[in-house]
């Protein structure tokens, strides 16, 4: 075997079976930019390969663009919303009734297993423990199938949601985020901002005696 490559009989089976399925590179072509272009042979199957190669890098690239400033609104995003909180009169209620529309989403609360109270969310006993087990502080989820007991009314509406655990003592916290549109919680880069939303909020409860 020479540079990775398959053996002959393996070679040989895989060419026969892309020959059967002429389609089968044309319908996935994020695997052009694993290939190897072909450097002497020339004509329109040359252009057609190397065509399929710069479309394929090009939409990867138009990906992480989209990914690098769907992150950075999000950090804008965060950093507004922390703002309002230092100003707010009630940490809960900011969270509630303000962060929606300063973070872009569609539903946010407090959720934990205390006692009800006005702008939080109660949940049955070990319910954050069970979302968030120790060690584990943040998580991200698309189409979550808890959503009514987290989101409520706005359920129906949630396609991504992120949790957050508040780092306190006492009863178990949850900041929960719900977005209608995926990409308004996005997956890279989140974690630092929602540990960042989290601990904001565990300052300020604490500041208030609500923790």
């Amino acid at each position: 075997m020479e540079n990775g490559a398959p053996p002959t009989d393996e070679a040989d089976k895989v060419a026969a079976w892309l020959r059967a399925n002429p389609s089968f590179l044309a319908e996935r072509p994020e695997l052009y930019r694993l290939l190897t272009p072909p450097r002497r042979i020339h004509g329109e199957g040359l252009a057609d390969h190397m065509a399929a190669m710069i479309a394929a890098e090009r939409a990867a690239t138009q990906n992480l663009a989209a990914s690098a400033r769907a992150e950075d609104g999000f950090v804008r995003r965060t950093q507004q919303a922390v703002l309002a909180l230092i100003a707010a009169t009630d940490p809960a209620e900011a969270v509630s009734h303000e962060w929606p529309a300063l973070l872009g989403l569609e539903h946010c609360t407090l959720a934990d297993e205390g006692l009800p109270s006005p702008h939080r969310q109660r949940l049955p006993t070990g319910t954050v423990e069970a979302l968030l087990p120790s060690g584990r502080e943040t998580l991200l989820r698309d189409h979550p199938t808890d959503a009514p007991l987290l989101h409520g009314e706005a359920a129906a509406l949630i396609t991504r949601d992120a949790l957050a655990r508040l780092p306190m003592n006492g009863t178990p916290t949850v900041l929960v985020l719900g977005a209608r549109e995926a990409s308004a919680l996005p997956r890279s880069g989140a974690g630092p901002q929602l540990r960042f939303l989290a601990a904001a909020l565990a300052a300020r409860l604490y500041r208030e005696g609500q923790a």
